[in-house]
This record gives structure tokens, C-alpha cells and sequence, in this order.
């Protein structure tokens, strides 16, 4: 399986917005968050994110096909954010997250901190984001009798010449 990411133009977002409602309509079936889930965005909003000058939106390809996205949000500091990554249900549980994961922190190598938040309830995306070396901030925040956002940090050491 050969996995790359491809800097997402303003034409890339409708198949964005697809490929974000495919991947996340199983959590909003499951959890209800209607107003947080991304499966239930307009496609104004995903337009909106690829123009962001702080925003670099990724489309996850997989032997050529595209199979999910990832956008990486520029904050002070040198400090990114993970908000949202998004790969379709039937590719999931094969090591492209990690892999994903492995390349925009090779992109983004000057990065002095990593953040995002996940559901708690679904335990292997935070296995997942553990294992890649994220840890929980301790700040969490309740959507709904069902669900639970929590926190994730991960810092980057420097490394010398």
C-alpha cells in the first residue's frame, strides 16, 4: 500500500467534504453530536478551511485513490494542530494514520509541539495517538451524555547538528 498526501487546492473540496462525511457518518450515527461531528459540516466550511492562510488541508491517497484527509492548523509558537484526520471506514486499521502521522511530522519538521482531541469513547484512537507518542493534556470536554472530547499534547524534541 503506497500512501501519500497531497496539498489540497479550493477544487479538491468537494471530495473533501465526501470523503469527511463517509469517514465520520459512523461516529454521528453512533454518538449524535450533531453539532460537533464533521460528517455533518456544510461544504462552505471545508472551502472555508482551504483557504485559511494558517491551514494546509491534505488529501490521504492510497495507491493513487483518495481515501481520507488530514488538515494541519498553524499556531503561535511553532505548535500545529491535528483537527480534523479523516480516513474511510474500509481503510481503516491497516497503519495509514500512523504513516500519515510519520509523514506531516517529517513535513512540518520544525514543529515544537503537536496538539488534537479525540472521542474518549472510541479507545483505539487514543490508543493510536498514545502510541504515537501524544499524551493526554487532562482537559476533556463533554458533548454529550454519550460522548466525551479529550485532549491530547505531543512535544517534539530538538535535535541538534
Amino acid at each position: 500500500m503506497n500512501i501519500s498526501l497531497i496539498k489540497a487546492q479550493l477544487e479538491d473540496a468537494e471530495t473533501i467534504h465526501t470523503l469527511q462525511i463517509k469517514s465520520f457518518i459512523p461516529l454521528l450515527k453512533r454518538y449524535q453530536d450533531f453539532d460537533t461531528n464533521p460528517a455533518n459540516e456544510p461544504l462552505e466550511k471545508v472551502i472555508a478551511r482551504i483557504n485559511q492562510s494558517f491551514t494546509d488541508f491534505y488529501l490521504i491517497k492510497s495507491d493513487g485513490l483518495n481515501i481520507g484527509g488530514i488538515r494541519i492548523v498553524k499556531m503561535k509558537g511553532n505548535r500545529l494542530r491535528v483537527s480534523p484526520i479523516f480516513i474511510l471506514p474500509e481503510y481503516q486499521g491497516k497503519g495509514i494514520a500512523q504513516k500519515v502521522f510519520q509523514m506531516v511530522e517529517h513535513i512540518y519538521c520544525d514543529a515544537k509541539a503537536w496538539e488534537l482531541d479525540t472521542i474518549l469513547q472510541e479507545r483505539g484512537n487514543c490508543y493510536l495517538y498514545e502510541k504515537l507518542g501524544y499524551k493526554q493534556t487532562g482537559k476533556t470536554e463533554m458533548i454529550n451524555d454519550k460522548m466525551t472530547l479529550v485532549f491530547y499534547e505531543k512535544y517534539v524534541k530538538a535535535t541538534s547538528p
